[in-house]
């Protein structure tokens, strides 16, 4: 029966000579309780210092060091990479073998397991789609397609050497040249248009929201150019990290129609 937040609305109430106010009751641990306060007063109320912010996250990361870098930046209003510095330079932060991430999935630090599981998967079903193979490895579907173009190629499922940090290794770089980014649009401005006019997608939801992600993609490739010189230097790595993960899900996603067009059309 300890108030976790709304400590001034209770006092307002109380002194305009209120008997009784609406509650929300929260059922959990101390440690529960405390990340519910910081999330709550991170949404609405007066803003918490930065030095509040930073000692929040690191009582968090304390009581809760499952949780990801994100999760608790999201809690706490601070940013990633902040949490992550934290969690490195404090010895009092457990260890743990995986994190949870913002959507509740558990995500293992070292990768090597889940890439071999999947390897395993992938060769005794080759016609498993990436979804599959990445829900039972308990992989990413990004991560599946990794260690599938692996042993296309006869290389082995985890890269070598391993990252000095835990996590997954990056996927290998292409070597096929990068266009110019000035010049992309015409064609496929052309093909989006065409896609834009087909009921068949228009009508339907699911439908809409293939041509919202395609419309945007394809009309921000114009401003490409300007986009880059624009991004700061000290998000540069974050969003080529995101921008190379992004374009494994789209990779992913044309194989999978690839597929669906093989059952389809066989010729």
């Amino acid at each position: 029966m300890r108030v976790i937040d709304g400590i001034h609305r209770l006092m307002a109430a109380s002194l305009k000579g209120q008997e009784i106010i609406d509650v929300e009751f929260f059922d959990g641990s101390r440690e529960d309780a405390f990340l519910r306060a910081v999330e709550a007063n991170v949404e609405h109320g007066l803003p918490l210092t930065q030095a509040d912010r930073t000692a929040a996250a690191l009582r968090i990361l304390k009581s809760h060091p499952d949780m990801s870098d994100r999760a608790i930046a999201k809690s706490t209003g601070l940013g990633a990479r902040a949490v992550a510095e934290l969690r490195r330079s404090s010895d009092s932060v457990p260890k743990t073998d995986f994190r949870v991430g913002r959507d509740g999935r558990v995500r293992p630090l070292n990768g090597a397991k889940g890439r071999l599981r999947a390897a395993e998967l992938i060769k005794d079903n080759p016609e498993a789609s990436l979804r599959q193979v990445a829900r039972m490895a308990g992989v990413s579907p990004a991560t599946a397609l990794d260690v599938r173009r692996r042993l296309e190629r006869g290389d082995e499922p985890v890269p070598c050497p391993q990252p000095a940090v835990g996590g997954e290794a990056e996927p290998p770089r292409d070597d096929c040249p990068v266009p110019n980014l000035s010049e992309v649009g015409p064609q496929s401005t052309a093909t989006l248009e065409k896609l834009m006019r087909d009921p068949s997608l228009r009508q339907s939801e699911l439908g809409r929201r293939l041509l919202r992600m395609f419309r945007e993609n394809v009309l921000g490739a114009k401003d490409m150019t300007d986009i880059v010189a624009s991004v700061p230097s000290h998000c540069i790595e974050l969003i080529i990290q995101l921008s190379r993960h992004n374009s494994l899900i789209w990779d992913e996603f044309a194989q999978e129609l690839k597929r669906r067009a093989q059952v389809v059309n066989p010729e």
